[in-house]
């Protein structure tokens, strides 16, 4: 089984989180293919790597070359299960597409049914949401773990206006997740970003033990005084834990079994 660990110290989006999956190995023309199995048209799928800080990364973007119509959860709805794509994938998108709505609902005061999505409703939230599900499949991962989430701070503009960071929507998405703000004062994590890692976590905090297996490093649209990454970290789950209990000695390699216990020594 393989897991993944969302090391969000620069936020998330939906993006970010395609992006570090192309950098661990999801093919690209396997991903226009079964994107294209959405119906959607009038778009451009890029691909390049940028750096960040000193750090190379994958940076998505999607290039919009026909005009879009806004969309209201029925119209997403309607996309992904008149859609070509596997089962697992039309359902999970639909259920992060309604937690979307759901949030932007209670923030504005409308049924989810009736709200407009705007920008997340526009071609890219659909791709990054649908690729990202489909590269997780690609690249086999069953589990994903997450870590706090640094969010930002200052104002950011949308459709509404100018709003708190985080965004209202984002804000009432990730209720019961933990958060905190450090670095730029700007938005680090979108309501896309929110949807996709508060449905796919199983847990949030620190690291899971796991035989690291890959790297990947999505990158974010600008550069900030931290490196704009969000970068993941796959592995197979590790069942042995170890636990040292320090006791003034020098360290010694050889006193160490296999199992993490001490020789001559009880283990607690």
């Amino acid at each position: 089984m393989k897991i993944a660990y969302l090391d969000c110290f620069a936020g998330i989006s939906g993006d970010m989180f395609l992006g570090a999956l192309i950098d661990l190995g999801v093919e690209v023309d396997q991903l226009r293919q079964e994107l294209s199995k959405l119906g959607i048209q009038g778009y451009e799928l890029s691909v390049r790597r940028v750096m960040r800080k000193g750090i190379s990364g994958t940076k998505v973007d999607v290039k919009v070359t026909e005009d879009q119509p806004h969309r209201h959860l029925k119209d997403i709805v309607a996309i992904l299960e008149n859609s070509q794509l596997a089962d697992a994938i039309k359902q999970d998108a639909k259920n992060i597409f309604a937690r979307l709505a759901s949030a932007e609902g209670k923030i504005h005061g409308r049924p989810p049914e009736n709200v407009h999505f705007h920008e997340v409703g526009a071609v890219d939230a659909v791709v990054d949401i649908v690729g990202t599900l489909i590269g997780l499949a690609k690249l086999e991962i069953e589990e994903v773990y997450c870590s706090p989430l640094n969010v930002g701070s200052g104002t950011v503009r949308c459709a509404h206006g100018v709003m708190p960071v985080p965004a209202p929507a984002t804000a009432e998405i990730l209720i019961n997740v933990p958060i905190y703000t450090a670095g730029p004062t700007v938005e680090l994590v979108t309501p896309t970003g929110a949807a996709l890692v508060k449905y796919l976590s199983r847990d949030f905090g620190p690291m899971p033990a796991m035989i690291l297996k890959g790297v990947g490093y999505g990158a974010g649209d600008r550069d900030m005084e931290i490196p704009n990454l969000l970068r993941v970290m796959v592995g197979e789950p590790e069942p042995r834990q170890y636990h040292y209990q320090w006791t003034g000695e020098a360290y010694d390699p050889a006193q160490i079994h296999n199992h993490g216990h001490c020789h001559n020594r009880e283990h607690n």
